[in-house]
Parts: C-alpha cells; structure tokens; sequence
C-alpha cells in the first residue's frame, strides 16, 4: 500500500491468543484455589498481635508483624507452585524465605531467587477460606512471636482461634489474569486442554467472514513472545498457539483480510499487565541487551514465517511498553534491531512503533521513524480506564473522541511524518493527514 492511501479498518482480536481474563473470565473457572494464582497479592494480619507482616524496609531484612495499615511493603505477591505451595515476593522483588545464617527460623525477605527455603503452604481455614497457616519449608508454621519477631517454629495443631500466633487472616490485594496465571493454574496436565480447546472455538472461520462482510478489511491478532518457541515453549506456556495463527492466516487469505501480527507479550513484560503475561506485576523488559535480543528473535520468527504470505500487512514489534521503566533509549535500541528483522524478510509489510505509555512525549518516536520505511506509529487512547468517562452518556464519550481524540490524533498525523495507527480494543486503524 502506498504510503498516504487510504485507511485499513481492522478488529483487535484481543483474548484469543494472549489471554486477558477480562474478555473471558470463565476460562478462569476450573482452577483449583483459583483466588491464588500467580501475581495475586495477599496482606496477613496476626490474630494475635491485630497487626499486619511487613517487610522491613520493603525487602532485604525481616519480616515483622507490627503494621496498623497494610500498603506496599505489606503486599506479598504469590508465585504459585501448585495450588496449595507459593512463593512470596515482596516490594523490592526479594522472596520470603527463613535465615539460614542464624537459626533457620527467623523469617526473612532476603533472596533475589526462590529456592527451597522460600517455599511455603498455605493452609485455609475450611468454613472461613480467610483465615491461613502458613507452613514452612522446615515443617513448622509461622507465627507472630512479637510485634518485631516473626518464627517458623510453631507445631502445635490448631483451633483456629484467635489466641493462636500461627493464625493470620488474609486480605486480597490485587490480581492478575493473563497467560501466565492462567496456564500455571491449571498445570502442565490440565492447561493443554484447557488453552486448545478455547483457541479452537474463541475465534473460529465464521467470525473471518463476519468481519470481511462488515466492513472491516484487517484483524490485529495479538501473540506472546513463546509462540516462537511452539510447539513446546518453556513453562508454563502451552503449544499450540502457533498452528492457531497459521489458520488465521488461511482464513485471512480467503475472506480478503490483512493481517497485523502485535507483540503483545514480551519476555519479561514490558509493562507489568496481564496482557504482556507478567507472572506477579513486574516490569522487567528491556533489561538487558540478551532481553531484547530474545525479543528480536520472535520478531524474525513471525516475519519469516509469514513473509511469503500476500496476507501480511504489518508487524507491530511491541505493545504498550510502559514509561519509565521501558526507557526511549532500550526501546530505541529494540526497534532499531526489530525493524532490521522484519526488513530481513520483508520489504513491504509495515512496521509498527508502539508509543509509549505513562509519561513521555507522544512525537518522541519521530526521529527513529524517519528513517524506517513503512513505519506506522500506535498510539492508544482510553476512555476505560477512566473515572471521569463512566458518567458521560454515549454521546458525550463520541463527542470527546471527535473533539479531545481529535486534537490528540492531529498532534501525531504530519504530512512528511510516519503513519498513525490509532489502537483501540476495538477498532484500530490507520491513517494519514490527507
């Protein structure tokens, strides 16, 4: 297509092959201890003391029970090993574990790296799912000695009361629902049916028809970085979503339909969502120069498999990588050597710079794009995930779009500048000034 002609109107078949727990909780529904999975955080607070653990100083000391609120330092995020066995991260990204340089009871956040002495059961209360034990590695229980001293040395059984020091309720704090929680949940035995079964029947050859005779004329189909490495990518991911995208590609072909490949999971998350398959909430994306050069890889995967395809339109290298933990510098750095990628195989399929979100300039891109040909820059603009926006009536949110959106939009369409892709979960497209 050349450059200024016209507009591709395309549909974000977002939850199929990324999983988004939003678009359809029920594939959710079969997970065992399913309000535990993998990022979700969880504030205990002693029945004894009436106060919350904490980590000290966020991480990197002990653990106490002395807190009147719980906020961050408070938070421990799981990473589950099965349904009843977990991790503990805290706020700066060290694991719960005991002192093995002292007594090896003294409860600690220490580790940079979960081993067996960060391993941890919980226990539930059967009639009140709130209330938790918590069993540790050297087969005793936590409990709050003191306000400053938390043990894993209790044996005692218990009647749950609210005299036991190994008693804690639990608070839920947030949660997570991608890929990773998803997949892990369920386990190696049971996530393979689980994810083939809905791949096969979430988007199916009907709705490449619906689309193609409804006006649109390109899907966006969002994957995740292990699709490269199908069919046996590393755990927990399951196989299979390659051969799902291979049909879309066929069906693509023949309803008339472009097809934009999105990155939307990377490794390590560039954003710390659900949708780019973060296992707790972290942001660890970009890192370091082996991060990218993995993230480059599954670009010239996907572009060297479906290069030859007449179907191809574009390749969007990332998506939403977030400020300021995804720095302009390794974002640069990553679309330089994606674009070269894509180039390898392709001299016709557009490339696609996702902007930033979170604090930046939305022009930041410009000068890295001027030399790309065929690049296209994503911008996304929400409504959502607004307060001010539940409000308004249908008409005002289109009248914002057409006033507000508008000058937004017109801020980033120049006429010698790059294309703008307006990504929305529903109807991205993209455009120029003319």
């Amino acid at each position: 297509m050349p450059q200024n002609s016209g507009r591709v109107k395309a549909v974000n078949l977002g939850g199929w092959l990324v999983t988004e727990g939003w678009i359809k909780p029920s594939l959710f529904d079969g997970i065992p201890n399913k309000d535990f999975l993998d990022g979700t955080g969880l504030q205990f607070k002693s029945v004894t003391t009436g106060k919350y653990l904490a980590a000290e100083l966020g991480g990197g000391s002990i653990i106490v029970a002395n807190r009147t609120s719980a906020s961050g330092w408070e938070t421990f995020k799981l990473w589950r090993i099965n349904e009843t066995t977990f991790n503990f991260r805290v706020f700066n990204k060290d694991f719960v574990g005991l002192d093995v340089n002292g007594n090896g009871t003294q409860v600690v956040a220490v580790s940079k790296t979960p081993g067996s002495s960060e391993t941890f059961e919980i226990i539930r209360k059967p009639d009140d799912l709130r209330r938790v034990r918590i069993k540790a590695p050297n087969g005793f229980f936590l409990q709050a000695r003191s306000e400053v001293l938390v043990t894993a040395d209790y044996a005692r059984s218990t009647e749950w009361g609210n005299n036991d020091p190994s008693v804690f309720v639990i608070t839920l704090s947030g949660k997570l629902e991608g890929e990773f929680q998803v997949t892990n949940g369920y386990g190696p035995k049971k996530a393979p049916q689980v994810m083939w079964e809905h791949w096969n029947t979430f988007i199916v050859e009907d709705d490449f028809h619906f689309i193609s005779t409804n006006g649109l004329n390109a899907v966006r189909i969002p994957v995740g970085w292990w699709i490269a490495s199908d069919p046996t990518p590393p755990h927990p991911y399951v196989g299979g979503s390659l051969q799902a995208l291979d049909k879309a590609f066929l069906w693509a072909q023949k309803y008339g339909l472009k097809v934009i490949i999105d990155l939307h999971a990377a490794p390590g998350s560039q954003n710390g969502f659900e949708h780019s398959a973060s296992r707790d909430g972290s942001q660890e994306w970009g890192q370091t120069d082996e991060n990218i050069q993995q993230t480059v890889h599954v670009i010239d995967f996907l572009t060297s498999r479906y290069a030859k395809s007449p179907n191809l339109y574009a390749v969007e290298l990332i998506n939403e990588p977030f400020s300021p933990g995804a720095s302009l510098q390794n974002v640069t750095k990553f679309y330089k050597a994606g674009y070269a990628a894509v180039r390898k195989h392709s001299s016709t399929a557009y490339v696609v710079l996702s902007n930033r979100l979170g604090p930046m300039e939305p022009r930041e891109l410009f000068p890295l794009a001027k030399d790309f040909k065929r690049s296209v820059i994503d911008v996304h603009y929400y409504n959502l995930f607004v307060s001010t926006f539940d409000n308004m009536t249908v008409q005002q949110n289109i009248d914002f779009i057409y006033t507000n959106r508008s000058q937004q939009l017109n801020y980033v369409t120049t006429s010698n500048g790059p294309l703008t892709f307006v990504g929305t979960r529903s109807t991205p497209r993209f455009v120029s000034d003319t």
